[in-house]
């Protein structure tokens, strides 16, 4: 077995792989894929799993026939089904499972970003596994995602993950339907994708499903550009999953884009307003331009201006120069308290200690020095 080339990884079911037959669970998909986790685990890979299917787990508990289903049912639903889905999965994964409900504006409030970012990486360096899905049980059209191949996609984002994963009930991407032309042709690899890779999608032919092709090469698109490997491949093939722990490819590759900053770093740099600053010493100056390091307490001089948690501030050397900018995971008065002591010292001072780092450097964008 060759090593996986990805340090994270992010892999989206569908609900056509946890519900084949729409009403209730099954693992009859899911055991190869539970398989791959666990050995993706096992090599030191991180895995976030995007999981689809609650309304469809939660079908036969609410009988109704009529289509389309109402939202307070589907919502109904999937307050049911969320948690039979999150109970097989804890059951096939040899591994803590937590439950991280979304919705669009999860997403796009800078705050709850962040603390997603912060629940996710905590949840990953304690080898738990994170199982995302969009919070159906509240959501309404004006809060909705929509699918789960473009909400994994932006867990990806947040994640900074190597590699997406999207688990479909068909092989990858073909010049045309399979199903409907008998002369499509398989596609193993796409370097770019543009108007004629998106003529070639079909919509969702699966009853229980709320995406297709469509959404999964938006996912796509989303996640290359940010320089994230992704790949659609056949979840009910085991085969499929044997081939990626083997260090080859299976379904379609579409290739990370080169030269792209991930979203919250283009963020930070473009984005963000900074108009507080914080002064480090020599040695986090150091550490942060040339180690890769994350800025702890313990090297910052002095505050500058007035933040929360979760602002964007400057970094900058004792000369004034900015250095960084970086989201802080304290406010200025708690940053001003815990200045200059080591992060064993942080919960001592303030009573609390909800990061070991001031900023970290998953959240800090360096900027270029003339």
């Amino acid at each position: 077995m060759a090593a996986l080339r990805w340090k994270r990884i992010v892999i989206k079911v569908g609900s056509a792989l946890i519900a084949p037959a729409g009403k209730g669970c099954s693992t009859r998909y899911l055991l190869a894929i539970a398989r791959f986790i666990s050995e993706c685990k096992l090599q030191g890979t991180e895995v976030v799993l995007v999981s689809s299917g609650s309304v469809a787990a939660g079908r036969a508990a609410i009988p109704f026939s009529h289509q389309p289903l109402p939202i307070n049912v589907k919502q109904a639903m999937a307050a049911i089904g969320q948690s039979q889905m999150m109970m097989m999965w804890s059951q096939l994964l040899d591994c803590p499972c937590a439950q991280i409900l979304l919705t669009h504006d999860d997403l796009r409030d800078r705050k709850r970003y962040l603390n997603i970012d912060n629940t996710l990486r905590t949840l990953l360096s304690h080898q738990a596994l994170p199982i995302v899905n969009e919070n159906d049980t509240v959501a309404t059209a004006e809060l909705k995602v929509g699918d789960n191949d473009n909400l994994a996609a932006m867990v990806a984002i947040v994640v900074d993950a190597d590699a997406l994963i999207i688990c479909s009930d068909i092989d990858g991407l073909y010049t045309a339907n399979p199903r409907t032309d008998a002369n499509a042709i398989f596609i193993p690899k796409v370097e770019q994708i543009n108007a004629d890779i998106y003529a070639m999608a079909g919509g969702s032919h699966h009853a229980v499903g709320t995406g297709g092709m469509v959404t999964k090469l938006q996912a796509a698109a989303k996640a290359s550009a940010q320089g994230i490997e992704t790949l659609i491949i056949n979840g009910q093939r085991a085969s499929s999953f044997d081939a990626l722990l083997n260090g080859e490819n299976a379904g379609t590759l579409f290739c990370a884009q080169p030269g792209k900053q991930s979203a919250k770093k283009h963020w930070l740099l473009h984005s963000s307003k900074a108009t507080a600053q914080v002064t480090l010493d020599e040695g986090a100056v150091q550490a942060l331009l040339h180690k890769g390091a994350s800025l702890l307490a313990k090297g910052v001089t002095q505050v500058t201006g007035d933040f929360d948690k979760g602002d964007a501030i400057w970094l900058v050397d004792t000369a004034g120069i900015k250095l960084a900018k970086g989201v802080s995971q304290y406010s200025a008065p708690e940053l001003n308290k815990i200045k200059g002591i080591h992060s064993s010292g942080i919960e001592v001072v303030l009573g609390y200690c909800p990061s070991e780092v001031a900023v970290h450097r998953d959240d800090l964008v360096l900027m270029e020095q003339g």
